[in-house]
């Protein structure tokens, strides 16, 4: 059989025009960024380029007054880390404080946070509505004056359920708190806009919308501190030292102004796609459930819960079929435990247990979409029997 890829959450392929871009930078030899001869200057008007171009599309801007910043990573996990990490201890302050996190968060925001808690922090969780939407009339009751960030995703990446980040943001401005927002499964799907939101930082990965593997970028607000979590170099003003990748760089930039061309047909064509896949198997599996189906969602984001039957046995069954999906976040792929996203909904255990994430891309076709609906039935009532 055919393979038929719906795991584009996890990571989606890289356009042509992407390689092409990244390959061309490494032929032409682009010398350290950071040297001070001629080949260094070239490289560092090429990375710089790419900065703005890229923190022009996220709604950032650099060379206003004042002027926000944006960070080149490693990727999502050490930007949400820097993030989460950084603002919270930024300015030198060594007594314990407070964090404020979402209960759906990814697990490269929750494991930092939890890392505070054991330190003696206070970790505050905000709940969600059973649609898998964060209440922002919960968040003032939340803060304290110990308050030191704020953290909620934009987009979720199990339900892809739409999360209100700029009424949070609102909030946090009113009591003088940072608030950061995971923006890695939006950017690249819908449009996002840096000052619109209001937040002080937020979080991309170039992977999860045909970028290369291997960057990302944290964008800060201009008024935002941030203590480094890496040390040995002066690189973008210290808070991510390290030699700049500048093909990497590139190669970000192509893919986000690719998107931008054709954002709106892509949003269009994507959810009419998820629409079609998730009709299919309703009509085929009674009961089935659509989690987060009456929240505003991302248009390429699935999470299918098929009751009474194991998550993972429908997983495994589903790969030997040419079906790739998820049980949840690829990060915690190969944890034993029950999407907390879909535990903090309350989604009830039989549902929450045969769950499955299926995510599109820009690849994806209607007739894998049919094809993978039939794959999907067939198996699951080989299971049921």
């Amino acid at each position: 059989m055919d393979p038929i890829y719906l795991d584009h959450n996890a990571t989606t392929p890289t356009r042509p025009e992407v390689v092409e871009a990244v390959a061309r930078c490494y032929s032409e030899g682009l010398a350290n960024p950071a040297s001070q001869h001629r080949p260094g200057q070239r490289a560092r008007r090429v990375l710089e380029d790419a900065r703005e171009a890229v923190a022009e599309i996220l709604g950032a801007d650099l060379s206003g007054s004042p002027a926000d910043r944006l960070v080149f990573t490693s990727g999502g996990t050490e930007a949400n880390s820097t993030a989460v990490l950084g603002i919270a201890r930024a300015g030198g302050r060594s007594e314990p404080g407070q964090i404020i996190i979402s209960s759906i968060e990814h697990a490269s925001v929750i494991e930092p946070a939890e890392y505070l808690l054991e330190r003696g922090w206070r970790l505050d969780t905000l709940g969600v509505t059973p649609e898998g939407v964060v209440r922002p009339g919960d968040l003032a009751g939340l803060l304290s004056p110990a308050a030191r960030l704020v953290s909620v995703m934009l987009g979720n990446h199990e339900t892809g359920v739409l999360q209100p980040v700029a009424q949070l943001a609102a909030i946090c401005r009113e009591a003088g708190v940072p608030i950061h927002t995971d923006a890695v499964q939006v950017v690249g799907k819908l449009p996002v806009v840096f000052r619109g939101l209001g937040v002080s930082a937020m979080t991309v990965a170039a992977h999860k919308f045909q970028g290369p593997l291997g960057i990302g970028a944290l964008v800060l607000r201009h008024d935002v501190a941030v203590e480094p979590l890496l040390f040995g170099g002066h690189q973008q003003d210290g808070l991510r030292p390290g030699t700049e990748p500048v093909a990497l760089a590139v190669g970000m930039r192509v893919a986000l102004e690719l998107w931008r061309k054709e954002h709106e047909a892509h949003a269009r064509r994507l959810t009419a796609l998820r629409e079609r896949f998730e009709r299919g198997l309703k009509a085929g599996f009674a009961g089935l459930v659509v989690h987060g189906a009456g929240a505003d969602r991302l248009p390429h984001t699935a999470s299918i819960g098929f009751p009474g039957l194991d998550g993972q046995i429908l997983l495994l069954a589903l790969d030997s079929v040419g079906v790739a999906c998820s049980a949840g976040s690829a990060c915690s792929s190969g944890s034993t435990e029950l999407s907390p996203t879909l535990r903090a909904m309350g989604v009830p255990r039989d549902v929450l247990a045969g769950s499955l994430r299926f995510s599109l891309g820009a690849t994806t076709t209607e007739e894998e979409i049919d094809e993978a609906v039939r794959r999907i039935l067939q198996v699951a009532d080989e299971l049921r029997e």
